[in-house]
């Protein structure tokens, strides 16, 4: 049983195909779909997806009316059901998903007020400074603090605990509950058995239609600034240190830890765990493997893993022969 209310009561297979751009013997295109689940809980009602091999007996039992899956998948499925064909069939199932549970892709916590500017919504025991700015149709959660020197853009979504300070953050930008945007990083050093703490001039600044997982910490730059890039998205638990600069359509999975005055370049994917030292150049388009540490700079289009991180390859060669000495 689901959370969610379902918005629709079926669809047939023909409207499913034409959102998804999918060719339907025309026979078919009557057949009612009333809900989506997986494989091995679907029923002879629902409409699946196949996308991965290693599934394969869950695909060769499941009950399902339909699944969407590509070409090469489709043959192992059971007679009983009828096969979607499409390039993408995640995306494509999820499209579906969003028909009937429009509300399944946003936490959506009820606590946003209307407040003095008719166009923007508060939470309560907010306490958002004079000098900052929080632009239209906005909404903030509760127990929030916005201090001085923050503007932030139009239509985004600011979750419960969150504090930020010293950053500009454009529109239609998420930001979850528990972060911590914009405090003074960890630069220091000890002189005479003192600890001289480095002043922290820079902002942070996320551009627009960034995502940012709940309890990130996210430094402000020391003397620039450390920049978040548009459509990149953090997963929860991430530390982006002072100066760091990622660039756009970035994927970075749960409690990575980004060293100060790195830069990532454009759609970059980092797994969960993962750690980069600071100071450092990654390219574009690079993929970087859970639980890695990266020590050194990488080029555009590099696949690593391991610590310290080397090509995907590298680390199979390696990791084979460790086995082979261990048996």
């Amino acid at each position: 049983m689901s959370f969610f209310k379902k918005e629709i009561n079926f669809f047939k297979l023909k409207e499913i195909s034409d959102i998804c751009a999918i060719k339907l013997d025309n026979k078919y295109k009557d057949k009612k779909i009333f809900d989506t689940k997986n494989l091995h809980e679907a029923t002879e009602n629902d409409l699946t997806f196949y996308s991965d091999s290693k599934y394969i007996n869950q695909a060769k039992k499941t009950k399902a009316l339909a699944c969407i899956t590509s070409d090469n998948l489709s043959e192992v499925l059971p007679s009983t059901t009828i096969p979607l064909l499409s390039n993408i069939p995640l995306m494509n199932f999820y499209k579906i998903v969003n028909k009937f549970y429009p509300d399944a892709s946003f936490d959506d916590e009820n606590i946003f007020d209307k407040k003095k500017n008719k166009n923007i919504y508060e939470g309560k025991n907010c306490l958002i400074d004079y000098r900052s700015r929080v632009g239209d149709k906005t909404k903030i959660g509760n127990n929030v603090i916005i201090k001085k020197n923050v503007n932030i853009g139009k239509n985004c979504i600011i979750g419960s605990n969150v504090i930020i300070e010293n950053a500009l953050i454009g529109d239609n930008v998420l930001i979850k509950s528990g972060t911590l945007i914009g405090q003074i990083g960890f630069g220091f050093k000890f002189i005479n058995r003192e600890r001289f703490r480095f002043p922290h001039l820079g902002r942070v600044v996320i551009e627009n239609s960034v995502q940012i997982g709940s309890y990130c910490t996210i430094d402000r730059g020391s003397l620039g600034d450390t920049v978040i890039g548009e459509f990149s998205s953090l997963d929860n638990q991430i530390q982006i240190a002072h100066n760091v600069k990622i660039g756009n359509y970035c994927m970075i999975a749960a409690q990575c830890g980004i060293a100060g005055s790195t830069i990532i370049g454009n759609k970059v994917l980092i797994g969960g765990q993962s750690g980069i030292s600071g100071h450092l150049k990654i390219g574009n388009n690079v993929k970087i493997g859970g639980k890695s540490g990266v020590t050194s700079n990488l080029e555009d289009d590099a696949s690593v893993m391991g610590y310290p991180a080397v090509s995907i390859r590298e680390f199979a060669k390696m990791r084979n022969s460790y086995e082979k000495n261990r048996n």
